[in-house]
């Protein structure tokens, strides 16, 4: 690995904090660029305006997405930032560069009844899993936590008495505490009575993990997509369950009920202001479909 890597990575790791997922997304961004200048006939130090349209240029024409092209140019001019710091260039010729821009993506989220009929619904279920897989859909949707979030929660980042989460993410080791409602309380409880033990009976690992596989074991977020997948095969009721389908409908509901932005930012975990503010243009979007269905003079005659 080329040394001048090696260095940004490290400090990302050691002095930044990131996680090992978004260190290593940085150096797969990083060593496609340098496999393309490469190709180009030239060095990194020696990177131009012409050589960086030419490389997004190559990755459009290739299918990656404009998200993709932007974050790839975030993370070198991160990298060149760091060089430019160290000496190891004249100067970060990405400063001059514009992401492409991109489709705004309105995240899709669930009507209150579509929560209340899949939480009914699953209810109803007979099966081992029922008390597990109740909990972990109220826990998403009441805390509106990410989906790697919950598969970290542990047993000592929960107060049922206090009816609180301690949430740590992995990105610059932040944590936040999340309050959540009797309901979502009541369904952790019968999942701590009636399931849990007899999971951990499965096997002689140590896990202190609060959600588990019906072996035992930590749960993955491929895992807990696959057990959402089965809530709506066993329920019936086909909504496209996934893991954020449920934060987004968190984070709605709170604003279409009054909730503050910044209470709700600060609830989410995001940094910045402004990956909260997508949920007002839900919400505006569902006023003016609203509007449109059901105002008597909203459709000319």
């Amino acid at each position: 690995m080329d040394k001048r890597v090696a260095e940004f990575l490290s400090h990302l790791t050691n002095e930044r904090n990131y996680s090992s997922k978004t260190t290593e997304s940085y150096k797969r961004d990083i060593e496609k660029f340098m496999s393309f200048v490469d190709k180009e006939g030239s060095e990194i130090e020696n990177v131009d305006l012409i050589i960086i349209r030419n490389f997004l240029t190559d990755e459009l024409s290739h299918g990656v997405s404009k998200r993709s092209c932007k974050r790839r140019l975030s993370s070198l001019r991160h990298f060149y930032k760091f060089m430019l710091l160290k000496g190891y260039v004249k100067d970060n010729p990405f400063v001059f560069i514009s992401a492409p821009k991109t489709d705004k993506k309105l995240p899709h989220v669930l009507y209150k009844e579509q929560i209340q009929a899949l939480f009914a619904e699953n209810r109803k279920r007979t099966d081992e899993l029922v008390y597990r897989d109740q909990a972990i859909i109220s826990t998403l949707y009441y805390s509106g936590i990410r989906a790697s979030e919950l598969c970290s929660l542990t047993m000592q980042n929960i107060s049922l008495k206090q009816r609180l989460i301690r949430v740590e993410h992995g990105k610059g080791n932040k944590e936040r505490i999340v309050p959540i409602n009797s309901e979502c309380k009541d369904d952790i409880e019968k999942y701590l009575k009636y399931s849990r033990g007899d999971f951990l009976a499965k096997t002689s690992e140590f896990n202190d993990k609060l959600f588990l596989t019906k072996n035992g074991k930590a749960l993955t977020v491929r895992t807990l997509e696959r057990i959402l997948d089965s809530i709506e095969l066993k329920c019936g009721t086909f909504i496209d369950l996934h893991p954020h389908i449920l934060r987004h409908s968190f984070a709605t509901h709170l604003l279409e009920n009054g909730a503050d932005l910044r209470i709700i930012q600060e609830l989410l975990g995001h940094e910045s202001i402004n990956a909260t503010q997508v949920y007002t243009h839900v919400t505006e979007e569902a006023m003016a479909e609203a509007y449109s269905n059901y105002h008597p003079r909203a459709h000319k005659k």
